[in-house]
């Protein structure tokens, strides 16, 4: 087997369509996008940046073509395969001016045997991608008109990434290209075709089953199979061999590890990844294929059971419930094809250190990069994998099924090599958009929408090809009543009531119940404020400019941020209050969604926040933004994803001080609770013994006279382990009707080897007190966010910069802020209106 990759000397011309340019024989990059490639040649603007997006409409509506030139030599192999791992999307393969095939479907890769196109010396390639537009609505013609939600465009009706059609968070981007790798093997005898693995364990042993397919080539002969799994030192841990007859295409194949290291989530132990090779030999012993993947041992799978509740939904590894903390994932760029290995590691450790556990890799994306999942193995990140269905109907009419079938199978087998992977979901919103959101009323009675992929095609493919994971048909989900979907003591939700609602979007609706998983759940923020001033130029920044609502792909989002805000905080007046005011009340959502959810496990199991990152600079629900920059939202989750939390909740019969312990050991502690009001006074005061079990809640309740205020606006509860487990500061007063202190902070900021160190002391009550440092340098960060102190009490707070700059930049008005700023300057717009 040898594997010459094509990705050189490729050009793009667009041969058909509404370009309002002409673009021929520009240079391409494979593996790319004919956006990225028209962007690199200077024929368009930046598509992220102001409102160039809407300039490129037509790109979804032109037929693109790809070409190349290679020379070839026959060097007697019996078969010589065209390979792409994806294409991007409705192509037409052409060799030498033969047509190799028509495709079209991104989710999965191609193989066509094209020796006899090939021609001694130099050759052409060219693929043709039609406009996925017209490709979209042509199939609509054959397939029937479907419901969908989430933009205007028919995602539905072609296998392409979804969201690349926009959505309400990215860019209506169209795109078509060969999204991955592509290139010539030539092999000979046989190749190994589908290598499908199940890792299990065995008492202590571990076991591990394969089901290795061949391809032949020429005349059958036997073949032997040679497995060899390694530790992570390197050392052979097992091996076994199995021959294959010449009248057989493939062999199961058992090795039993003895006494294997464990894989865990980070947080329950180590990741012990081992390594496995699998080979290939003829009769003569010569190496004709191989394949190396890496593996770990574990059992893993979300349990959904009965209960006195409802269903549980609880994600298990090596026999032990796991409190999912974690976020959806979406494909981190608009092109994916220009992520580097460097990017995907940046965001997944975005993750690590905000305290997850677990992502969703959401439906309307892609099935990821193998990078994803090596990372998440080697880091200890759970991953749920959805297929790539979402937010919409679905035809079960041929050709389409046959192509959602193909993709499944390829990608459930590719995908059952890492452990990180524990559980498949059959779509996203699918089954509550066709019971609660019209498409029902839309389709004919008896239609067939989608719900056969999810409730039959699926598991039966998950039972065939991976039992070793788990499934469930949709999300949100209630095995219960699959025509309820939503319902908390039943599985999965999402709970949007707390943005979406038209009436009341406050994020205190989060407690309106207590769910088994809550799998999204957001609120939105703005981005990071150099991110805002590089996506738009327009000065001075307005938040509901033309081209700042181009960047709100939320229907009413500019109008759910005032009025989510607006019980919390004082009306912001000016762009840089209103940019604070909105990152900050996206943080205070989640951190009562989460603080919430987390009380009450383990009948709340698990929380996903929408989402972790961005795809584009926008508004959105992302704890980082689409230049990558940390939100404060990502340092509320670091603090409410810690190993142990203290939060104050309500209960029906009063405030409780909730304890959560995600930690292996048992919490014994001594929590002090005082109530005292902004210049540092105590008014009451006790201490409460408290012990909490490993991986498990203990809340006590909170006395009267220190759960009751004389003044709420200018009191606050504080509840403190004695034991240096962490602290809470519970307002009785929400900002705007509070009477947090004036000029209460004083700073003084020095130049350090790798930054600038700011200390910062206060005089009274600060609440959220943040260090804005990418408004002096934009690739500043600032450690650490959202203080709240005390009076008498001092923060160090490290800013990491590498810029050389006036220190006292740092001390600007708008570079720190906090909720004291937003109400004294609301105080002082009172005081100008009354005079």
């Amino acid at each position: 087997m040898t594997h010459r990759p094509l990705h050189d000397d490729w050009t793009l011309s667009i041969v058909d369509g509404p370009a309002p340019f002409e673009a021929r024989d520009v240079p391409a990059t494979v593996p790319g996008t004919m956006i990225t490639d028209l962007l690199s040649a200077g024929l368009i603007p930046d598509p992220y940046l102001d409102r160039n997006e809407h300039d490129l409409a037509w790109t979804g509506e032109v037929d693109a073509r790809y070409l190349t030139r290679f020379t070839w030599s026959d060097r007697g192999a019996q078969r010589t395969d065209l390979v792409a791992a994806s294409l991007d999307t409705a192509a037409t393969i052409r060799l030498n001016g033969k047509l190799v095939a028509q495709v079209q479907n991104q989710h999965r890769s191609w193989r066509f045997d094209v020796r006899e196109h090939l021609l001694e010396g130099e050759n052409e390639l060219e693929i043709l991608f039609a406009s996925p537009l017209r490709t979209a609505r042509e199939n609509i013609q054959v397939l029937g008109e479907m419901p969908f939600s989430g933009n205007d465009l028919p995602y539905n009706a072609i296998r392409k990434m979804a969201c690349n059609f926009g959505w309400d968070w990215g860019p209506v981007l169209v795109t078509s290209g060969i999204a991955g790798p592509i290139g010539l093997e030539e092999w000979s005898t046989a190749r190994l075709g589908s290598v499908r693995p199940q890792v299990t364990l065995d008492g202590e042993d571990g076991l591990v089953d394969l089901a290795v397919g061949l391809e032949r080539a020429g005349d059958a002969a036997p073949v032997t199979v040679e497995v060899e799994i390694t530790d992570a030192d390197g050392v052979v841990a097992a091996t076994a061999t199995r021959r294959i007859p010449e009248d057989q295409d493939g062999a199961d194949v058992r090795v039993r590890v003895p006494h294997p290291e464990l894989w865990w989530p980070r947080g329950y132990g180590e990741q012990p990844l081992y390594g496995i090779a699998i080979s290939i030999r003829d009769g003569e012993g010569a190496e004709l294929d191989r394949t190396e993947h890496r593996i770990a041992f574990r059992t893993a799978r979300v349990v959904e059971e009965p209960d006195e509740i409802g269903t549980s939904f609880t994600f298990t590894v090596n026999g032990r419930p796991v409190l999912a903390k974690g976020a959806n994932w979406i494909p981190e760029d608009c092109f994916p094809t220009r992520l580097t290995t460097d990017d995907y590691r940046r965001s997944i450790m975005d993750a690590v250190e905000s305290g997850m556990n677990t992502l969703r890799v959401w439906g309307g994306g892609l099935y990821e990069s193998d990078v994803l999942y090596d990372l998440c193995d080697e880091l200890g990140i759970l991953v749920w994998q959805d297929f790539a269905m979402a937010c919409a109907a679905y035809s079960e009419q041929e050709p389409l099924r046959s192509e959602i079938e193909a993709e499944a199978r390829e990608q459930i087998v590719r995908l059952a090599w890492p452990p990180s992977l524990v559980h498949w979901n059959g779509s996203n919103e699918n089954v509550i958009g066709y019971y609660t959101w019209g498409w029902k009323d839309k389709l004919e009675e008896g239609a067939a929408w989608g719900l056969g992929y999810s409730l039959d095609l699926f598991p039966a493919l998950m039972a065939e090809l991976d039992p070793t994971r788990s499934y469930s048909p949709s999300s949100p989900y209630s095995r219960g009543d699959v025509s309820k979907p939503g319902n908390p003591d039943h599985g999965t939700i999402h709970n949007w009531v707390a943005w979406w609602s038209g009436d009341d979007n406050d994020y205190t609706r989060y407690r309106d119940n207590v769910p088994r998983f809550s799998a999204e759940f957001g609120y939105q923020g703005a981005a990071n404020y150099a991110t805002v001033e590089r996506m738009v130029s327009e000065r001075p920044l307005r938040e509901d400019s033309e081209t700042m609502l181009s960047h709100q792909k939320a229907s009413g989002g500019q109008d759910k941020l005032y009025r989510g805000f607006a019980a919390h905080v004082p009306a912001p007046v000016g762009y840089e209050d209103f940019h604070f005011t909105t990152q900050l009340n996206q943080a205070r959502a989640l951190i009562c969604g989460i603080g919430h959810y987390r009380s009450h496990w383990p009948v709340c199991a698990g929380t996903l926040v929408w989402q972790l990152n961005d795809c584009w600079p926008v508004t959105s629900w992302a704890a980082v933004d689409g230049d990558g920059r940390r939100k404060l939202l990502w340092y509320a989750l670091r603090d409410i994803y810690a190993p142990v939390l203290i939060t104050v909740q309500p209960r029906e019969d009063g405030e409780i001080v909730s304890v959560g312990n995600d930690t292996d050991e048992q919490l014994d502690s001594r929590l002090l609770l005082r109530r005292q009001d902004h210049t540092g006074q105590v008014l009451a005061r006790t201490e409460i013994d408290v012990e909490v079990p490993p991986r498990s809640v203990a809340s006590v309740r909170i006395p009267e006279d220190l759960a009751t205020p004389q003044d709420a606006d200018r009191e606050v509860l504080v509840v403190e382990s004695t034991e240096g487990h962490g602290r809470t500061v519970h307002f009785f007063a929400e900002d705007k009707d509070s009477a947090l202190p004036e000029d209460a902070v004083e700073a003084t900021v020095r130049r350090v080897d790798d930054g600038y160190q700011i200390i910062v002391s206060a005089s009274g009550t600060v609440r959220d007190l943040c260090v804005l440092a990418d408004k002096v340098d934009p690739d500043a960060v600032a450690e650490t966010q959202l203080h709240t102190l005390l009076a008498g009490e001092t923060a160090v707070i490290m800013v990491r910069s590498r810029a050389d700059l006036d220190p006292q930049a740092f001390l600007a008005p708008g570079v720190i802020m906090s909720a004291n700023d937003l109400v004294a300057r609301a105080r002082g717009r009172a005081r100008e209106q009354q005079d």
